[in-house]
């Protein structure tokens, strides 16, 4: 079994190295410019479109959660990867727990108005401020796929009200589902935290937008931790100065690196993260990799397989 490897960033020689002792008889190598020799699997982020066109591969695997970057390029390089291959995304592979971690924290860093008493040390004021009552907080999560799932999870420990808003309607257990373009509004009426989650398509693209916010509770919160496509910064900013946002939290944003010109870096009341709300971890990925290879070779059923159509 041959499979190439190609990650502009990740420690190449561990991942070869880790993969050839997890997958018995593979012979793992780091793709490079001129390698045209046969591979079975690819391995790969943000791949040269010379690595995987004319290629007639089992499957290909990207090292993340996210596939826009391959599908974006797919559109304009249509021979890079022939239809039939199936391509796979990372599921969780560690990204679930990461992503909980961060969910958790900032929803309760907003309800104990830590914000709040920050601004106030900001200005030397003492002062005790009044509680927000769970029942009066209620998150809405975009987004029910597999880290939508372990994000809501995590969240009902702390008795708030949850309701998720996705393409088909959902069955999680003390969580409220809505559905469709026809059930956005009556998600977004009660929500005062919205966290998003949606995968990046065309669809999806500029959906947190001035529309959309108006609709949100008065005082709401976003926390964007999928793409930052998804947000149209200059209406979440007006957003914030005329007060229907009390607060936003961003991971990820429509040009990154972040310009030093952006007025989010100066916003009080937006805080930031570079991208690292959840990142690919090696052991838990290659674990995931090696047995979903051994599955496809076995001719058994798979799971983290990408739609292209839905882009997800």
């Amino acid at each position: 079994m041959e499979i190439i490897f190609y990650h502009p960033t990740f420690d190449t020689p561990w991942w070869l190295n880790a993969l050839a002792k997890a997958i018995p008889g593979a012979n793992v190598r780091e793709w490079k410019v001129g390698d045209n020799a046969h591979a079975d699997y690819a391995l790969v982020w943000h791949p040269p479109v010379e690595m995987l066109a004319g290629r007639k591969l089992k499957a290909v695997f990207a090292l993340g959660a996210g596939v826009d970057s391959i599908l974006s390029k797919l559109k304009a390089h249509p021979e890079m990867l022939e239809p039939s291959i199936p391509l796979f995304r990372l599921e969780d592979t560690g990204m679930g727990l990461q992503m909980q971690e961060y969910a958790v924290s900032q929803v309760l860093h907003w309800f104990r108005r830590f914000d709040d008493y920050q601004a106030q040390k900001n200005e030397s004021v003492w002062r005790p401020l009044p509680e927000y009552s769970r029942e009066e907080f209620s998150i809405g999560i975009m987004g029910a796929g597999v880290l939508g799932a372990k994000v809501a999870e995590s969240l009902q420990a702390w008795g708030f009200p949850l309701r998720c808003w996705s393409r088909s309607r959902k069955s999680w257990p003390g969580v409220e589902s809505f559905a469709g373009e026809e059930e956005l509004a009556a998600f977004l009426s009660q929500t005062r935290v919205l966290i998003n989650l949606l995968p990046n398509t065309a669809e999806t693209v500029g959906i947190i937008h001035a529309g959309l916010l108006a609709q949100l509770q008065d005082g709401a919160y976003v926390l964007n931790l999928a793409r930052g496509v998804h947000v149209n910064e200059d209406d979440l900013l007006a957003a914030l100065e005329s007060g229907k946002l009390k607060g936003a939290m961003l991971d990820v944003f429509s040009r990154e690196p972040l310009p030093k010109e952006s007025p989010l870096w100066k916003h009080p009341r937006v805080a930031m993260t570079p991208h690292i709300a959840a990142v690919t971890r090696p052991a838990e990925a290659v674990e995931y990799i090696s047995h979903t290879i051994l599955q496809l070779e076995n001719g058994e059923p798979a799971t983290g397989q990408v739609d292209r159509q839905r882009g997800y």
